[in-house]
């Protein structure tokens, strides 16, 4: 028998009034890209939805259609103008499927869940198989309350449910499109109709159709008050939650026959990165200061890179860069030479090799890769110049993300935690290796990073300990 076809539906008629902007808020801007952009990629990307529908709020429609030109979104079908309450803008939509299909699977979504993990997308059309109603949820680590007026200013306690039976709800909400339909059709035939989600309508208006409940994730938040925008972003960097790192064969399809040039090359991550890329197919050019005399803060000595990778590969389609300086010491007691060498090592030198590989990047669409320190969120005694330094990278490699979006040019930046390298050796003295990530694992990250379908993120590389500390990252 046929499978059922799979049609998403993002619900994105909010305006963000919680959040206090002007903006809608899926169009406010996370780990480089329009929420929206986030959740709009998971269901485009993902094998088991055949089509998606967006429903946005009026006044905006032009931006979703420029979002969907630019990364071409080909399973989205339809942009739709939202109406009215939550219940209107889903019956907006369940009208132009049926206009197309006598029926199939309906997966509702928030435009502002921009974390879904695609194995909820997976549990979901499974459940669609024997069911005919689904929700998403995950259980309460809080307790519940349920309270009425009291005999003073404050509500009292009603009564406490037992927290083993609840959960949170989440969506997407899916069904199939003929039971959906009914709900509602019964629904409006009430004067007093009102419902906060869709499986509510199922629910109250066809109690005969169970509504089946699937395992949602913590990481499925929705973007709602002003600090969800921050919580978003930084559950971003997490590449633990990220169901796409690469698989072997993946980075093997990623990068056989591709060009990379890897600048602070010569040991550490670096180094590793530059083997591992090989391993997987890779032509791999390797400068720095010690290997080739490549200084990455002189303009001439990045073309002079530049023209030697070209000339034997043609093209540039990975651009890499760990070189750095660590200089540890109180600012007053920092030289004008040291300040120089150390701000145009860690900032200018990024600055050069991005302007440099730029035309080379948007030919093959490429990927240009930064790293950064945990130090660049708080800036730390003895590090003044360094931390400043990885600050600005991570702001760079936003600001770029955004500048060379249209071309396809992507970028990112890498946030190891303390990693074992020569470099960290030289600074800190002999450590306890087990308190140290190795440098193959932070190439490994790399490569995930650089082959992946996001630009604007700063990736968190830790241990599995999450109480492991911090201190520099690695360069060369």
């Amino acid at each position: 028998m046929e499978s059922a076809r799979n049609i998403a539906v993002v619900l994105a008629g909010g305006v963000g009034t919680r959040i206090g902007l002007d903006t809608p808020k899926q169009l406010i801007k996370i780990a480089g890209r329009p929420i929206m952009e986030h959740t709009l990629s998971i269901f485009n990307e993902h094998p088991l939805i055949d089509e998606v529908i967006v429903l946005m709020a009026r006044g905006h429609l032009d931006k979703v259609h420029e979002i969907v030109r630019k990364n071409d979104f080909g399973k989205v079908t339809a942009v739709l103008e939202g109406s009215g309450t939550r219940n209107d803008t889903t019956q907006v939509a369940l009208s132009a499927i049926a206009d197309k299909y006598d029926d199939c699977n309906v997966i509702l979504h928030d435009a502002v869940r921009p974390l879904m993990a695609p194995s909820i997308i997976n549990d979901v059309v499974l459940a669609l198989e024997s069911n005919d109603a689904v929700d998403v949820a995950i259980p309460s680590a809080d307790t519940i309350i349920e309270v009425e007026p009291g005999a003073g200013n404050y509500p009292v306690i009603k009564d406490v449910p037992a927290r083993a039976n609840l959960r949170r709800g989440q969506t997407p909400q899916a069904f199939k499109l003929s039971a959906i339909r009914r709900a509602y059709d019964l629904a409006n035939q009430d004067a007093n109709f009102e419902a906060t989600d869709d499986c509510t309508v199922v629910l109250r208006y066809t109690p005969d159709v169970p509504v089946a409940v699937v395992t949602g994730d913590d990481s499925n938040m929705k973007v709602t008050e002003p600090i969800d925008i921050y919580i978003a972003d930084k559950l971003f960097q997490l590449p633990a939650r990220n169901e796409h790192a690469a698989a072997e064969e993946h980075l093997k399809a990623a990068l056989a026959g591709k060009t990379m040039a890897v600048f602070g090359g010569s040991y550490g991550i670096g180094a590793d990165i530059a083997a591992l890329a090989r391993e997987y197919g890779a032509t791999v050019k390797t400068f720095s200061r010690s290997s080739t005399k490549t200084h990455i803060n002189r303009r001439d000595d990045l073309i002079t890179a530049r023209d030697e990778v070209l000339a034997e590969t043609g093209q540039v389609d990975f651009v890499v860069n760990t070189a750095g300086v660590l200089p540890l010491a109180r600012l007053e007691d920092t030289s004008d030479e040291t300040i120089y060498e150390a701000t145009e090592i860690n900032y200018i030198g990024p600055i050069l090799l991005a302007q440099t590989f730029y035309p080379e990047l948007v030919k093959t669409q490429g990927s240009l890769l930064l790293f950064t320190s945990s130090s660049y969120t708080r800036g730390r005694g003895n590090y003044s110049l360094y931390s400043s330094a990885k600050a600005a990278t991570v702001n760079l490699t936003q600001a770029l993300a955004d500048e060379w979006a249209n071309e396809k040019v992507r970028v990112n930046c890498v946030n190891p935690e303390r990693t074992g390298t020569p470099m960290r050796t030289k600074a800190f003295g002999a450590e306890d290796p087990d308190s140290l990530l190795e440098s193959k694992t932070v190439a490994r990250a790399s490569l995930e990073v650089l082959v992946a379908n996001k630009t604007g993120h700063v990736i968190d590389v830790r241990r599995e300990d999450p109480l492991s500390g911090y201190a520099a990252d690695q360069v060369d």
